[in-house]
């Protein structure tokens, strides 16, 4: 059983499948944010919620731009969403693990999901339109990353005229805005999100990365501050339960386990989660029973087979790998991480046709440019050894 796995928010990638119930939650238990075991938080202050929003001058006459036409007395609403999407695809790159406020994502070359969100509402609040939030109910889908497993969420949002606006329309009152770089979720329902909310995933997108880091402390900064402003986020405490075990509080990591589960108690994040503790504690029966239980409901999954395979494959267990990768094909038999992980195993193993065909199949599949060219730089390097 992988004992590195991580339920990390990386919203768009986000960190999610599971049902964030808007409890009634208010005040976050003492007992279960225990600041003894890391007593120099302080010294990692987290972002303030103006930090995370606020835009440069830059982007701020980059909105205006956008907006209006010809004059203020006339806003452009898909204007502004169609000027965002051209600046972000004009050499940004899409990366799970770009957690950045608003200014730094319109400045920087590369953005995750929820990045890109945080700077359109910025945008979009600051030439006056309205911008809801919305999480997205999506299938469980993990990435890896430094032999962790992340487990993705998603969030996408609405822009709006206000509904007391005086002002004239150019094309429509409203657009939606999506940056999921694979098109795969559209469907799926999804429900509004407040600000807070989206504040508090940022954190604990931000307190991932500081625990795939090792940076300990600075990860407990974030998911308490995460935690303290959305009690109701289950992710959160689900990763404090994760950094809690990683320094060996066991007692407070179940403590903490078992409250994200009392607010949802089909997370299964949660469970694995539990699961992986009490076998740590030598409660092996236990584990076995909860992990029987996460099986069971994610075996028709492709996206379980497949982190299975990457969980074998990183140890060296190939064979292994391709008959997880296998399984996920049946399931799926176009999704690129699985054809990819098929072709790098079979490469592994020596067989240069096999793993040809399957990055072929893996280019012919890509979603994005940026993963087609990633792909087929990988088959130009097998065709020429």
């Amino acid at each position: 059983m992988n004992t590195r796995i991580v339920f990390l928010l990386l919203f768009c990638s986000l960190l999610g499948a599971c049902q964030s119930t808007e409890s009634k939650h208010t005040v976050s238990s003492p007992t279960l944010l225990n600041d003894n075991l890391f007593p120099s938080y302080h010294l990692f202050p987290v972002e303030t919620i103006d930090e995370i929003f606020r835009l440069g001058e830059d982007a701020q006459l980059f909105a205006e731009k956008a907006v209006y036409v010809k004059s203020i007395s006339k806003k452009n609403v898909k204007g502004l969403v169609k000027a965002i999407f051209d600046h972000s695809d004009y050499g940004m790159l899409y990366r799970n693990s770009a957690n950045t406020t608003a200014d730094s994502t319109f400045n920087n070359r590369a953005a995750n999901c929820l990045s890109l969100s945080i700077m359109t509402y910025a945008l979009a609040e600051h030439v006056g339109l309205d911008a809801t939030f919305y999480e997205v109910d999506i299938p469980e889908y993990w990435t890896r990353r430094e032999g962790y497993s992340l487990l993705n969420g998603h969030i996408n949002m609405r822009i709006s005229m206000p509904s007391d606006s005086q002002i004239a329309l150019v094309g429509g009152t409203w657009a939606d805005v999506d940056f999921d770089p694979q098109m795969l979720r559209n469907y799926f329902p999804r429900r509004p999100v407040t600000k807070n909310k989206i504040v508090s995933m940022y954190y604990n997108n931000k307190g991932a990365d500081a625990l795939v880091a090792n940076s300990y402390t600075r990860a407990y900064s974030y998911f308490r501050a995460a935690a303290r402003l959305s009690p109701e986020l289950q992710q959160s405490w689900v990763n404090l339960g994760v950094l809690y075990r990683m320094v060996d509080a066991y007692d407070q990591a179940e403590l903490t386990y078992k409250h994200a589960l009392s607010l949802n108690d089909e997370n299964l994040t949660a469970w694995e989660n539990l699961s992986i503790l009490y076998t740590h504690q030598d409660r092996r029966e236990e584990a076995l029973l909860i992990t029987q239980m996460v099986e069971k409901k994610r075996k028709s999954n492709p996206f379980y087979h497949y982190i299975l395979g990457e969980q074998a494959f990183e140890s060296g267990n190939i064979e292994v790998a391709i008959t997880h990768y296998e399984r996920g094909l049946k399931l799926d038999s176009v999704r690129h991480e699985i054809l990819f992980g098929m072709a790098k195993a079979y490469h592994e193993l020596g067989d240069a046709s096999e793993a040809q065909r399957y990055l072929e199949r893996a280019v012919r599949h890509s979603p994005n440019e940026q993963e087609k060219q990633r792909y087929s730089s990988k088959l130009a390097t097998l065709a020429s050894s």
